[in-house]
């Protein structure tokens, strides 16, 4: 992006360093943070007079990119990038479809003001004076000189018709410029505004999927998943068992929030989940992302419970805001979609020196603590959505309503 304001950079500079060094964490918060700095982009932005979405494109990729480079796990900065993309790209083909439009119908009017009734062109009076003048007339040197002053004085009045008119037409650019500014600026707005009630319009579906004396599991903590069994709360009686979701034991969090809401909860250990599933009528758990074959990028431990609820014929329902749905396929997710989190999660710091001196006499021994699962798409039983609930065999159409193609790679 060239010549961004010093703010602008510091901005920039800023959010990529909170994003390395983990200061900002989680889907909801990134994405949030993301959907700021675009717009901050494109508000101190100053595109040229050709190519106003072109150049807007230009400069959310290149933030975007880097933004993308300094935290990969973070899928949900890429979604925003590419959605803010897909908003620039919609806005350009609404306001081009306007100016036909318009144009089409001064096109008519132009028309029906200098033309006969037979459609033929109607001429000016001066014009038909001067044909008149030489037809009638015979042939002489003054006749000449006239008829070769005629088409100098047409020539002049071209061209001044002609400066008007690329003046106009600047004026029009800038007046396009500054409309697809103003409609980029309130589509952002607009995603900014969807991510931060995401909770709350995905906890409105709840009273259609939990129903009375149901008993739900889930593991680990999510915001989504807290209001969503706040809001099933108000008018149905139900049993939730929590899976402490070692090694950061994120469940015993939510099993006290829960608790504090008097909703009937209960704390069970990760090994216990199998146990416990033949008594379960429904899991329900938040993710990190959703990918594009509807598959689910989600907390460690997931990946064990949904194939416990499979085994169990227990459906499995994912809750995810539309900023976690990220158009790209999971290959080897494992390896690219997840990242080792610290030995100090689950080792003491004086075990984990000790661990560290026995590791570097015994090659062999290692530790590891990885933060994600990758959940695939035929153990998931319905996604639940700000924008309603969907099979994982539809989410290619999401993606294909939600991003433009071509936005896929921020390269």
């Amino acid at each position: 992006m060239a010549r961004a304001m010093p703010e602008l950079q510091l901005a920039i500079s800023d959010f990529l360093l909170k994003l390395q060094r983990r200061q900002i964490e989680g889907s909801f918060d990134s994405a949030k943070h993301t959907v700021l700095l675009l717009r901050q982009v494109i508000v101190q932005h100053r595109a040229s007079h050709s190519g106003q979405a072109s150049s807007f494109i230009d400069a959310v990729k290149t933030v975007g990119a880097r933004l993308v480079a300094a935290s990969p796990i973070e899928l949900a900065v890429g979604n925003v990038v590419r959605r803010v993309l897909h908003i620039i790209r919609e806005e350009e083909v609404s306001i081009a479809n306007n100016t036909e439009d318009e144009g089409e119908t001064t096109f008519d009017s132009d028309d029906n003001n200098n033309s006969d009734d037979d459609g033929l062109p109607v001429l000016s009076a001066a014009v038909l004076a001067a044909a008149n003048r030489n037809v009638l007339r015979a042939p002489s040197l003054h006749n000449l000189l006239e008829s070769a002053v005629i088409p100098a004085v047409a020539i002049v009045s071209s061209s001044s018709a002609g400066d008007s008119e690329e003046r106009s037409r600047s004026s029009e650019k800038n007046s396009k410029g500054w409309k697809l500014k103003h409609s980029i600026i309130e589509g952002i707005n607009e995603l900014l505004e969807d991510i931060n009630n995401n909770h709350a319009q995905i906890a409105e579906q709840a009273l259609e999927h939990i129903h009375q004396n149901e008993v739900i599991l889930t593991l680990g903590h999510s915001r989504t998943l807290l209001q969503f069994l706040r809001e099933a709360k108000k008018k149905r009686s139900f049993e939730v068992f929590v899976a402490e979701g070692a090694p950061r034991y994120l469940g015993h969090t939510l099993a006290k929030e829960l608790a504090a809401l008097n909703l009937q909860t209960t704390l069970i250990t990760d090994s216990a989940v199998f146990a416990m599933m033949s008594r379960v009528d429904m899991v329900i758990i938040g993710a990190h992302a959703v990918m594009a074959n509807g598959g689910v990028i989600a907390p460690t431990g997931l990946h064990m419970v949904a194939l416990a609820a499979r085994r169990h014929a227990v459906p499995f329902v994912v809750l995810a805001g539309m900023y976690k749905l990220c158009p790209l396929y999971p290959h080897n997710p494992y390896v690219l979609v997840n990242e080792m989190k610290s030995l100090s999660q689950i080792l003491e710091h004086e075990e984990s020196m000790e661990y560290i001196d026995a590791a570097l006499n015994v090659p062999d021994l290692l530790a590891m603590n990885p933060s994600f699962d990758y959940i695939p798409p035929e153990l998931v039983s319905l996604f639940i959505t700000d924008m309603g609930g969907h099979n994982p065999s539809y989410i290619y159409r999401l993606v294909a309503e939600y991003y433009s193609p071509e936005d896929h790679s921020l390269e």
